[in-house]
């Protein structure tokens, strides 16, 4: 399985990059490793969040409302 990957850039304040370095550097990861650690670990708690599923639920009806009225013209 082949995976793509999208490049983006990260504007972090200074004081929160120095301990972005600082905790890679101990677990041994890149600070892109530790970035996407992060970001996945985010992923996994909002899946967990019964508040951020509900106002998942109601954005997407919203979106296929809008969606619908775009179609119909």
């Amino acid at each position: 399985m082949t995976s793509t990957h999208r490049a983006m850039t990260l504007r972090l304040p200074e004081d929160q990059c120095e301990l972005l370095e600082m905790v890679a550097a101990v677990d041994g990861v890149s600070m892109t490793e530790a970035i996407r650690t992060a970001i996945a670990e985010h992923i996994e708690s909002r899946r967990a969040d019964s508040s951020f599923q509900r106002r998942l639920s109601e954005h997407s009806a919203h979106v296929r409302h809008h969606l619908a009225a775009l179609k119909a013209g």
